[in-house]
């Protein structure tokens, strides 16, 4: 069994919109938790964020634009796993709550974050959202939820960054979690961002026991890549 994938013209269409929503949303919280619009890193992070999705969907629509439209899929699927289910639905929430905490630092002046590093976190976010390329141009199969995808062909990967750790992706974002905080000046948010951290190894142990399970090959490839996120550390 083989999957429909949409026209280009309509993926296109659905990651402009994706786009726009999301910025709207996240930029508007920010906003709104932090009482202004006048903050410079506000704008820095909307800019860099939103021009390199772009950039990286623009790519993969043409690349592979059945892994584009997986991506771009509801994030509640019928042959998602339960559990992950419930962690995608925390995690949305989750991620409001982190994005309001820069925004309410910002308004109360909690933290004091050195130019440098907001720099350095303006280069982790570029860092962090270029990786999504060497995960996406090695994994066809690099869908948002976790699920075993038999009408796509299903099958173990372990070239490009996946020779090095066994979850790339969530180790990409990594460098994400640290550069927001410290750009829009927030020590608090980086609380946050260790939180998120911690679920996404949890989450990686539990989409492995699925692999492990109902993926050929899986255990053996696990057992020549000994690492999830980090390596020589986990």
């Amino acid at each position: 069994m083989t999957e429909s994938v949409p026209s280009k013209s309509r993926l296109l269409v659905k990651l402009l919109v994706t786009n726009i929503v999301a910025t709207i949303a996240l930029g508007g919280l920010l906003i709104l938790a932090a009482g202004t619009w006048n903050w410079p890193q506000l704008w820095v992070l909307g800019i860099e964020v939103t021009l390199l999705n772009l950039g990286v969907q623009l790519w993969l629509l043409n690349y592979n634009p059945a892994l584009l439209a997986e991506r771009l899929g509801s994030p509640s699927q019928p042959n998602q796993t339960a559990w992950d289910k419930v962690f995608v639905v925390i995690a949305m929430v989750g991620t409001l709550a982190w994005f309001a905490v820069p925004g309410l630092d910002h308004r109360w002046h909690w933290s004091d974050v050195p130019v440098w590093l907001q720099i350095v976190g303006a280069v982790l976010i570029v860092v962090s959202l270029l990786s999504m390329v060497l995960v996406f141009r090695a994994n066809s199969f690099a869908a948002p939820v976790v699920k075993i995808q038999a009408e796509r062909g299903h099958s173990i990967v372990d070239s490009g960054p996946y020779a090095y750790v066994r979850h790339p992706m969530y180790t990409g974002a990594i460098p994400f979690m640290i550069g927001m905080p410290l750009l829009l000046g927030s020590w608090y948010a980086l609380i946050g961002s260790a939180v998120t951290v911690v679920a996404l190894g949890f989450r990686a142990v539990g989409e492995e026991r699925l692999l492990t399970k109902e993926l050929d090959g899986y255990p053996e490839y696990a057992a020549r890549v000994r690492y999830r996120l980090v390596p020589y550390v986990w």
